[in-house]
């Protein structure tokens, strides 16, 4: 319990058998529910979270990948039917910093939904490769022309989200692919949830993105797009 709050942790996870087990040894020992979602990996991600001997620890496994967003609906799901009234998102590549997490929970509950915002950290510029520094940047400012939302980092996944915010917008129709938090906060938005953001640490190491330039430039601008659209046709 945090704050006399249940927290439940769902970690979305692709072909990371390398940093499963270190994501999951260092989550806090107050969170009480831990969701992994392995998403379709072809490696050992599946059995080396089950590896870490930790009785909140659950491993729920896609067939096939579905996405990181379909990833986040199940992790969700199966989160607040645990019983959490708080669901935290960290990946499962280790870039989330858990001394962090306390940050976004104390958001909660004046805020519906609590962010992390990378690029507002002290040293962001030398922390975060340059064409993240620079494509972060722009798909925030390209969010916050569709959604009206002022926010600074749209693309940070490190989130927590109360069971009350969730009641108001279909987590499970949420977008399965890269742009997911973009619609998230669109949805959010239209509903009225409070959204905060919070300064987190920006990590970055040898891990691959599973970003490719075609999500950055075509599909999260064609999200967005359609967004502001929706957004301006509503009355």
């Amino acid at each position: 319990m945090y704050r006399g709050s249940s927290i439940a942790v769902v970690v979305p996870a692709h072909q990371e058998a390398e940093h499963i087990r270190r994501v999951l040894l260092a989550i806090p020992a107050y969170v009480d529910h831990v969701v992994v979602v392995d998403d379709g990996s072809t490696d050992a991600t599946s059995q080396m979270a089950r590896s870490v001997e930790d009785p909140r620890v659950r491993v729920h496994r896609h067939a096939t990948n579905l996405g990181v967003g379909a990833a986040l609906r199940t992790g969700y799901r199966l989160a607040f039917e645990a019983g959490a009234d708080v669901a935290v998102v960290m990946a499962g590549d280790a870039q989330m910093d858990p001394a962090d997490l306390p940050r976004l929970l104390d958001a909660i509950p004046e805020a519906g939904y609590a962010k992390g915002d990378r690029l507002s950290w002290p040293d962001a510029r030398e922390k975060m490769p340059w064409t993240r520094w620079v494509g972060n940047h722009v798909l925030a400012g390209l969010t916050r022309m569709a959604t009206g939302l002022n926010v600074r980092d749209s693309q940070c996944g490190y989130t927590a989200l109360t069971r009350t915010a969730a009641a108001r917008i279909d987590v499970s129709r949420m977008w399965p692919g890269y742009g997911y938090p973009n619609v998230m906060l669109a949805e959010l938005a239209r509903a009225g949830v409070p959204i905060r953001e919070v300064p987190v640490r920006p990590i970055y190491g040898a891990e691959a993105s599973g970003i490719r330039a075609q999500h950055a430039l075509v599909v999260i601008p064609g999200l967005l797009a359609r967004i502001a659209l929706q957004r301006a046709m509503r009355p």
